[in-house]
């Protein structure tokens, strides 16, 4: 089965080309399912009703999220609307709104397991990710098993891949918009990829208009960071995995542009 994982959707471009590209390319894949990290989604932080359902509708299967989740109270919603389709960290504190993973069924009939961490490297405070995937990962029972993990620096996002090989399907990480050139499978049949990249408009800083982002550099005032616009694209990963095992079979980046007009 294929699964088609793709980086944080920023703002309406990042919705933009997935409503242009998205079912194409899942019928001339023959993709099974698709997960996508949308907490970037609304005016490029945090996520409301009309983006969660334009991107639904774009093909986006399941959406998992990270730091930024809470930014918009409309997530609320969401949450209680949507809890099989629409993930928080799983290591957020058991009394925080939504779920950290799902069992959903994919186009080809079979179960994949998502699940939705986030790194403590530079990031804000959560539970140990390590220690709780592996008491989720006791109560799954299905083969196929996907997992975002929201982390900002690489040697925790490896660190994990190494401490999932073979016991996921696919790990990738999220959060920092670059996408990293590392997509391989692991010893133990793990699909990983440190960064997915964004989905997004790449003629920017990791999706901001680049001259406000450069006057808070260079002169530290302060500058709204809007959304850029230009040189859009949707990239991530395209993992074929044998459902009876769970394995990976093979990974490929995916970098798919903005059509011309």
């Amino acid at each position: 089965m294929k699964l088609l994982c793709l980086g944080d959707v920023v703002g309406s471009p990042g919705r933009r080309i997935l409503t242009q590209r998205l079912h194409a390319y899942r019928e001339e894949r023959g993709v099974d399912l698709v997960i996508a990290n949308i907490e970037n989604a609304s005016g490029g932080s945090g996520v409301n009703v009309s983006a969660y359902e334009a991107l639904r509708a774009a093909g986006v299967d399941v959406c998992t999220t990270g730091d930024h989740v809470y930014r918009r109270s409309e997530i609320l919603k969401l949450f209680e609307r949507h809890p099989r389709r629409l993930l928080r960290p799983l290591n957020y504190p058991a009394a925080a709104a939504g779920r950290g993973g799902t069992t959903v069924t994919a186009g080809s009939g079979i179960d994949v397991a998502v699940l939705n961490l986030q790194g403590r490297v530079f990031m804000d405070p959560a539970d140990d990710p390590f220690r709780v995937v592996l008491a989720a990962l006791d109560k799954i029972e299905t083969k196929v098993i996907v997992v975002d993990f929201h982390a900002e620096a690489t040697s925790e996002k490896r660190a994990m891949g190494w401490f999932l090989d073979g016991r996921v399907s696919v790990l990738f990480g999220t959060h920092t918009h670059v996408p990293t050139a590392d997509a391989e499978i692991l010893p133990e049949g793990t699909a990983y990829v440190t960064d997915l990249g964004m989905t997004g408009p790449y003629a920017s800083v990791i999706g901001r208009n680049t001259q406000s982002v450069l006057k808070t550099f260079t002169t530290r005032m302060y500058a709204p960071f809007t959304v850029a616009g230009e040189d859009v694209r949707a990239c991530g990963i395209l993992v074929d995995v044998d459902p009876k095992s769970g394995k990976a079979r093979s990974i490929e980046r995916v970098d798919l542009r903005e059509e011309a007009g």
